[in-house]
């Protein structure tokens, strides 16, 4: 009989329905139980495409002896982590903090009244190099619970207020000292930089488009050479990662993280949050240095999103999962949909299939060396990669290099559709606020930068699914949709990535409706998750929705910390409506979270970028008339400290009580009109393209 998960929307939750484990939802019912039964929780926290999260399933949640266990002794809870990334976050720190190490499935031991005593990740089903075997720990706590239950529940509130001491933001008196934090984010940034394979650090290596953000700012704050330098870790990275295995050169968008440190063996779930920002980095290499290798990349990314990851009526899904079925069984394993033996490779390409091999680095024996895949997983097979330019290939092969080009795509489609002939790896086909904000911001930027027309259409279809669908009659964001909203509310995350996606949308030439939503949110979310004794931004709130702790996030790691974007949506406001008090509350956020910013700037660098925003003088480009018209020198050139401001009627009649003289800038006949402002100095009009290409060039 399935269990209470079986009438639950969460794809990660459905696939525990039918264990054995009498698995209940988070809410009030389980946490009631808890308390009536006087029995420990045990809560495991994972997500639909998550690896490790299917191993533990079906070694340990699908064993019946195993499920009696916990079913006799604990009141056993299951949580999507990204439907509730509060829950998330507060049970992950505890992990963290205990064992020094995070991750999921993540697995924590509490008392009926939430204080957790016990935790960790992926429990294996016996006692298994040095770690203990799940079934011998679940004995042990229960015989614990019983022998000595109020040294359990005195070790978890210690630990508590521990975490919460911890978790408070660092301020400084006043805010950060932008050449200080630039001089030692490069400093942090060079020191961990991979000289040969790109990347920060060794294997496995994440992407982390953060990273880029910065990189790419700090060229105003250094030295000639440094400046340089800065730029080059950041496009030299982009590189290595775009002809890399975890780039998936077949079907298009990027695996999750390499295993090794060659970017070459992916962990092989795709996640929308890493397409989006990874579009956006490569726009803005592509800006940076006009490399077409870069803007082929973010062209792909797109293609991939909108073709596998897009629900017909606008939103985008989740993820795809690492496991599929191998083609002689129904036995899944990591990557059998996109890896490829010689042979396979052969069959399919034909005469092409040397040249191929040349350019995609394919063996005979498989091409994941030992010091990539050390477990042999990939043994004999070919993980697709870039190992050489075209102009060495053609030389080889004696063949031009436009025609080995044309080879390669003519490869590259064939085995798509062969691909296609595959079983596909697993769809969460949830809908997130927060990710699909992401998304919405790097269609919107891939419409300017690409001049392509229908990234900003498939952009406005989804911020019009998230209006539809996502937002309550109160104009509050919903957290996720599958099938019909959940009751979940949307959590900071949500709100700052959403109203990054308004404004961007509002930039892009969507219309002032946008900015004005933009502004409406932003009012929610200040009444909702603004903590006013800290001036920044909550994501969970103690004694609010179950929270044990309240935390104000400061990492940018897969994900932008809310308060980071928050600070840059803030700033983006205050220029756009000439607003101190939008500006003030951004460097109330840099403050709060000071001292980060001072001492370990390589972990916030989306935060480092807000304080670079605001160091810079606020800077508009007032458009009036057919914006497409002569706005394309502003959109091609990188220039992240101007605000693009397309005026039609509801953009005017929102900005005018904030700006004199927008009624006077009209078109007077022209197609459209730019008008540059750089603090409270406007210049004259420029009328025609030459004239916008060297107001741009004089903002580079």
């Amino acid at each position: 009989m399935p269990n209470a998960l079986a009438t639950e929307r969460s794809p990660y939750l459905l696939q525990h329905k039918d264990n054995p484990v009498d698995w209940l939802p988070w809410g009030e019912e389980a946490l009631q139980r808890a308390r009536d039964e006087n029995k420990p929780i045990f809560l495991s926290v994972g997500y639909s495409t998550c690896h490790w999260c299917h191993v533990m399933e079906h070694e340990s949640f699908e064993n019946e002896a195993v499920a009696k266990q916990m079913n006799e002794s604990f009141i056993n809870i299951k949580v999507d982590r990204e439907e509730r990334p509060d829950i998330d976050l507060a049970y992950m720190a505890f992990v963290q903090v205990t064992t020094g190490s995070g991750g999921w499935p993540m697995s924590v031991w509490m008392t009926p009244d939430l204080q957790p005593f016990l935790g960790g990740t992926y429990f294996p089903p016996e006692d298994r190099g040095g770690r203990a075997g799940f079934p011998r720990l679940l004995n042990r706590v229960s015989e614990l619970w019983t022998e000595d239950r109020e040294k359990l529940e005195t070790q978890g509130a210690s630990v508590v207020e521990q975490l919460q001491a911890g978790l408070l933001p660092r301020s400084t008196e006043s805010l950060p000292d932008l050449a200080e934090v630039a001089e030692l984010a490069f400093k942090q940034f060079t020191d961990r930089y991979d000289h040969h394979q790109g990347g920060f650090g060794s294997a496995p290596k994440f992407p982390r488009p953060c990273t880029f953000d910065l990189l790419f700012r700090l060229r105003r704050h250094l030295p000639d050479d440094r400046n340089t330098r800065a730029q080059e870790m950041g496009v030299q990275t982009l590189i290595a990662m775009g002809r890399g295995g975890m780039h998936d050169h077949v079907g298009g968008g990027f695996h999750r993280y390499s295993v090794d440190d060659k970017w070459h063996v992916p962990h092989f779930e795709k996640m929308l949050y890493d397409q989006a920002q990874l579009a956006i980095s490569y726009l803005e290499g592509y800006q940076l240095t006009g490399r077409q290798e870069l803007a082929a990349t973010a062209r792909d990314i797109f293609r991939y999103v909108l073709r596998d990851l897009a629900h017909p009526d606008g939103g985008f899904y989740s993820a795809e999962d690492a496991d599929s079925a191998q083609a002689d069984s129904n036995e899944k394993k990591e990557g059998a949909f996109y890896v490829w033996t010689e042979s396979e490779l052969n069959e399919v390409l034909g005469a092409d299939a040397p040249v191929f091999a040349a350019l995609f680095g394919v063996k005979e024996l498989g091409n994941a060396m030992s010091t990539s895949d050390p477990t042999g997983e990939f043994r004999g097979e070919n993980i697709l990669h870039r190992t050489r330019l075209i102009g060495e290939v053609s030389g080889e092969f004696a063949i031009s290099p436009d025609d080995v080009g044309v080879l390669r795509d003519r490869c590259l489609a064939r085995l798509f559709k062969q691909r296609a002939e595959r079983t596909r790896p697993h769809l969460d086909d949830k809908i997130l606020a927060a990710w699909n904000g992401l998304m919405i911001s790097a269609l919107a930027k891939g419409a300017r930068v690409l001049g392509d027309a229908k990234l900003l259409d498939a952009a406005v279809r989804a911020a019009e699914f998230l209006q539809t669908n996502l937002m309550d009659n109160d104009g509050r964001l919903v957290r996720s949709w599958r099938e019909g909203p959940s009751q979940i509310p949307g959590f900071a995350s949500d709100y700052a990535f959403v109203i990054q996606a308004h404004l961007d949308l509002f930039e892009a030439g969507a219309g002032g409706q946008w900015l004005a939503s933009a502004i409406a949110l932003q009012k929610t979310f200040d009444q909702l998750y603004l903590d006013s004794s800290s001036g920044a931004y909550l994501s969970a709130r103690a004694g609010e929705q179950d929270a044990i702790l309240s935390i104000t996030e400061d990492y940018d790691g897969a994900e932008p910390s809310p308060n980071s974007v928050a600070a840059l949506n803030l700033l983006r406001l205050a220029t756009i409506l000439h607003s101190d008090g939008h500006r003030d509350r951004a460097k109330a956020i840099l403050t709060a979270l000071g001292a980060v910013l001072e001492k370990s700037p390589f972990t916030s660098p989306k935060l480092v970028a807000a304080l670079d925003l605001c160091g810079a003088e606020p800077c508009q480009a007032l458009i009036a008339g057919d914006a497409n018209s002569l706005r394309g020198p502003l959109d091609t050139a990188f220039l992240p400290y101007l605000s693009l401001i397309p005026l039609d009627d509801q953009a005017r009649a929102l900005l005018t009580p904030h700006q004199a003289g927008l009624d006077q800038l009209q078109t007077d006949g022209e197609d459209a009109v730019v008008q540059l402002c750089r603090g409270t100095v406007c210049r004259a009009p420029a009328k025609t393209i030459d004239s916008v290409t060297a107001l741009a060039e004089g903002l580079t």
